[in-house]
């Protein structure tokens, strides 16, 4: 068989970011317009956006021949709170039977921040002691074989601006640390960059850990001013570093032509973070123009 990239998008491309918040595109408008901006594979968003009865969930996808590709979860296990702990498993299970219930086949895991997504305000400290870093770990070798042995699910570990796994050095010591049989990696080009990774040096270098994909780019005259000021993730959002493509870094054309060279299929997600997005009207045109130019990208693989 054939390898395809499978170009999917997100409800954070509709300036999602929350279950419920009146700044966000309604989750029936979302699914009209992914649908009319011809894209076939979605993933879920913040568990609650969109309906979590699968019956209800699997007859609105089947009316606009939408497929899911993940949940997402959030995560913290470096830390040892237990009743934090409760409430991520707890987190982890529900998104994990409506992912399985609805056809997906992976859950996207976000690690906890050391600076509110929000406000910005510093929750904790910047860099891991040892210990923690051998419980984030642990933490997500367990999460990876449940989610594998219970659902039939992939995780898929997505580094993260100003959380701890950001730059490459840490993405690479949370590969060197993990079970390859359980933990593989989102590679967000967006992400990646920001933290000042390659994205294709990523792929050349583990290409049996990259399983999944999220393509964004950054402005890199906006990515200057978030270094030279140490801004903070809310505050680089909110002055748009997450750009539409191909009009900033990395080079998508580039990471594409290194997923090719693998000869495998991924689901390419296209999630550019726009929240809150200024009128409900923005993101349709934006979504249509990035899937013509991704499927637009590549010569030896399937891009659908």
């Amino acid at each position: 068989m054939a390898s395809s990239l499978f170009i999917g998008t997100a409800p954070d491309s509709w300036g999602v970011w929350f279950p419920d918040d009146s700044k966000q595109t309604p989750w029936s408008r979302f699914l009209d317009e992914v649908a009319e901006a011809g894209y076939h594979y979605i993933e879920l968003g913040p568990y609650g956006y969109l309906p979590t009865n699968p019956a209800q969930l699997k007859d609105e996808l089947a009316a606009r021949d939408l497929k899911v590709s993940a949940g997402t979860v959030f995560t913290g296990f470096h830390r040892t709170d237990a009743e934090e702990r409760e409430a991520v498993w707890k987190q982890v299970h529900e998104v994990a039977e409506l992912t399985a219930a609805v056809g997906g086949d992976h859950i996207v895991v976000i690690p906890a921040m050391w600076r509110d997504d929000v406000t910005g305000e510093a929750v904790e400290n910047e860099h891991l002691t040892l210990e923690q870093w051998d419980n984030l770990f642990a933490g997500h070798n367990e999460l990876g074989k449940v989610l594998q042995e219970k659902y039939g699910l992939k995780q898929q570990f997505h580094s993260h601006a100003d959380s701890h796994v950001c730059i490459q050095d840490q993405i690479e010591r949370f590969l060197e640390g993990t079970d390859p049989e359980v933990v593989t990696l989102c590679l967000d080009t967006g992400h990646a960059e920001y933290g000042g990774a390659s994205s294709a040096d990523i792929i050349r270098k583990y290409p049996d850990r990259v399983g999944y994909l999220h393509l964004k780019q950054i402005d890199p005259k906006i990515m200057e001013i978030v270094r030279r000021d140490n801004l903070t993730w809310a505050a680089a959002n909110k002055a748009g570093v997450m750009v539409e493509p191909p009009a900033g870094l990395p080079d998508l054309a580039e990471v594409i032509d290194e997923l090719e060279k693998l000869n495998r299929s991924f689901y390419c997600i296209v999630e550019q973070d726009m929240y809150p997005v200024t009128s409900f009207d923005v993101p349709l045109p934006i979504a249509t123009r990035t899937r013509r130019y991704l499927c637009g990208c590549g010569s030896r693989t399937r891009i659908r």
